[in-house]
């Protein structure tokens, strides 16, 4: 019976491809439309327009895929039907790749980041994830496309040697219509992609590919296919042929930015806070995917995070603070607040640049007394940390080779126990230290055994936000053991504590937070909501605790701990300023994301798709309605410019340049 189906569907291949042979470029046209009905499926799963393709999007995609498939017509039928079907396979695995990297992390794969495919060896959970039954469709044509493939590959060997035997007529004839066929088909391509493309760079998209700071800007200009295409030239252009040089003016430009925010944070220098914390212990915490809004909140009468609440009341607390992160995640959180600049677009500073100088904050303590230890219970080679935290300046880089797994939960050890064993090991270092840890227990997908679900999660049990309010009730009653154990130790009183969280937590079901909340929410209200993670900073003596509504990001955590124990900045290359000051630093304080958008607590720009300024949503936070656009225009040009200054400070290693003065 099954030799019976075997044979029967041979035949209907042979068949079929028979049939396919007779009608030339037939199989072309069937591998553009099953592609189409791919890219068509990708755009509407990731929604970034919140609106279909328009006809501009479908000819530039088509132009793709006919400079992506041109020379199969070279090849002999069966070789093209080979080529074809690998492509498909190809290019799907490709955009299925991009639909499970921008769930996660709202971007699209660059080169960069294929360096930092090693780091996904580790988010096997989190992967699983994101998958969802609607991605099959991505895959409906492969049950078809894979026997069509191998019957190609390896099928019928005698009937191919017969046909070419009995094709002996002039074989210039097949060659010349089949490269006339490709040089045509690859100029149309060329067409489709380029007209529409410069149309949008001319008009519309003026600028985008020479100042955009995002890369689903440039997907909405030329498809997933093409920004792959052109991410590929700009890695190799920026990175092989111009071995990464910036032009003498636009480093004397970068330089004189960074003197102005020097010369602004100096002005503060002389407020009654600067040093009013000098010789203070330093312990900050970075919380994974810790957001603001569950600050203060409760569910089914149970708070969420009741020891942080009680810890505010005490505390310095900033209501509006921003995480500023990009692809590199946790790692961007660390970088953006040791070093105080922003990450960069593609990819992970920590592994793209860890060869570069920076001024970062372990260093700069150490130098003035510290020492400095970072502590993280997990591998110590993931985000590249054993090199770049030796370039940063630790003395001590405490990973999970120097901790007991004696509470294993979620990725390695519990977040509580964690706590517990770090303090052990800070008792016996010198004072006054610096103390950077990275919890891990609270990490997508937010998984804990039953026994340590204490929430009643209610009508989220059984879901991710369920799950998320879970592992973060848990972090939460590990903070107040922490904050116990400082106090037994005699260390509450001699420390500055901050404590954040380092970016969202990459859930996207808005209808759990509007149910939570209590109100559906919009736009600006998203935006702020998926931005925003808490800041908590306990003084030695507890002074000025109060809930701020001041502005801040991750890029001034540097500045303001520097500031609290007394160390100038003037002269360092930070973006950031201090954000605990007797008096504000600057009028006009905004805080930045990687995006390009920015809010300076009175309005909130959002970036347009096409990363012109003008293009761009502005929000009067007051009033929570849009407003004319012309009113964030000079903020949205700042934020260029401030991105600007730290990409060529990261990117191009400026620090010992600038530091030098040339």
């Amino acid at each position: 019976m099954i030799s019976s189906l075997q044979q029967t569907a041979r035949r209907g291949i042979r068949v079929t491809v028979e049939i396919v042979e007779r009608l030339y470029g037939i199989e072309l046209l069937l591998f553009y439309a099953a592609m189409l009905l791919k890219l068509i499926l990708f755009d509407r799963l990731i929604d970034v327009k919140n609106m279909a393709m328009t006809p501009d999007d479908v000819l530039v995609a088509l132009g793709s895929l006919a400079l992506v498939s041109f020379w199969t017509i070279l090849l002999p039928f069966r070789g093209r039907i080979a080529a074809l079907a690998i492509l498909n396979l190809v290019l799907t695995l490709v955009i299925y790749a991009d639909l499970v990297y921008y769930r996660y992390f709202q971007d699209l794969i660059s080169v960069p980041v294929l360096f930092q495919a090693s780091q996904l060896d580790s988010l096997g959970g989190s992967i699983g994830a994101l998958l969802r039954p609607v991605d099959l469709w991505l895959y409906a044509d492969w049950p078809f496309v894979i026997p069509f493939m191998l019957y190609a590959l390896f099928g019928n060997r005698d009937a191919r040697r017969s046909r070419t035997h009995n094709a002996a007529r002039p074989v210039w004839r097949k060659l010349t219509l089949r490269l006339s066929v490709s040089l045509i088909v690859f100029a149309c391509g060329m067409a489709l992609v380029f007209v529409p493309v410069n149309i949008a760079k001319n008009t519309w998209a003026k600028g985008l590919f020479s100042g955009n700071w995002w890369n689903v800007s440039l997907y909405n200009v030329t498809g997933v296919i093409g920004f792959h295409g052109y991410d590929a030239y700009r890695y190799a252009e920026r990175r092989l042929f111009h071995h990464n040089k910036l032009p003498a003016e636009q480093t004397a430009e970068a330089g004189d930015w960074f003197k102005a925010r020097g010369e602004a944070r100096a002005r503060a220098e002389s407020d009654a806070l600067f040093g009013a914390y000098k010789g203070s212990n330093v312990i900050v915490i970075q919380v994974e995917a810790l957001q603001n809004f569950v600050i203060g909140r409760s569910v089914n009468g149970q708070e969420v995070t009741p020891n942080m609440n009680r810890l505010l009341e005490d505390s310095v607390y900033f209501s509006r603070f921003y995480h500023q992160t990009a692809q590199g995640r946790t790692s961007d959180a660390d970088f953006a607040v040791q070093c105080s600049a922003h990450p960069v677009l593609n990819g992970s500073v920590f592994i793209q640049y860890a060869h570069n100088e920076f001024e970062c904050l372990p260093k700069v303590l150490k130098d003035n007394g510290y020492t400095a230890s970072a502590f993280h219970a997990y591998e110590g080679g993931f985000w590249n940390r054993n090199v770049m935290y030796d370039r940063l300046g630790y003395d001590h880089f405490y990973n999970k080779k120097h901790f007991t797994m004696d509470e294993p939960l979620g990725w390695s050890l519990g977040d509580d126990s964690f706590f517990q064993q770090s303090i052990n090991l800070l008792a016996k270092q010198k004072q006054p230290f610096y103390a950077f840890l990275i919890t891990l227990t609270s990490h997508h997908p937010y998984s804990l055994p039953k026994d340590r679900r204490k929430l009643d999660v209610g009508e989220y049990d059984g879901t991710i936000f369920g799950d998320y309010l879970q592992s973060v009730h848990y972090v939460d009653q590990a903070v107040g053991h922490l904050v116990e154990r400082l106090k037994k130790e005699g260390l509450w009183d001699k420390t500055i504590l901050l404590l954040y969280g380092d970016h969202d937590n990459s859930i996207n079901e808005w209808s759990y937070f509007e149910s939570f909340v209590g109100k559906p929410l919009n736009e600006i209200e998203r935006q702020q909501m998926l931005k925003q993670v808490p800041l908590i900073v306990h003084l030695p003596d507890g002074a000025h605790a109060g809930t701020y509504d001041d502005v801040g990001g991750q890029i001034d955590l540097s500045p303001t701990i520097q500031h609290l124990l007394g160390i100038s900045t003037k002269d360092q290359h930070l973006v950031g300023t201090p954000l605990i000051t007797a008096k504000p630093v600057a009028e006009d304080k905004r805080v930045v994301l990687r995006s390009g958008a920015f809010t300076d607590g009175k309005v909130y720009y959002l970036p347009s798709s096409d990363g012109i300024p003008e293009n761009g949503a502005c929000w009067d936070l007051a009033s929570g309605e849009t407003t004319y656009p012309a009113i964030c225009k000079p903020g949205a040009q700042a934020a260029a410019r401030e991105l600007t200054a730290s990409d060529r400070l990261v990117e191009y290693n400026l620090v010992p340049v600038l530091s030098r003065g040339e």
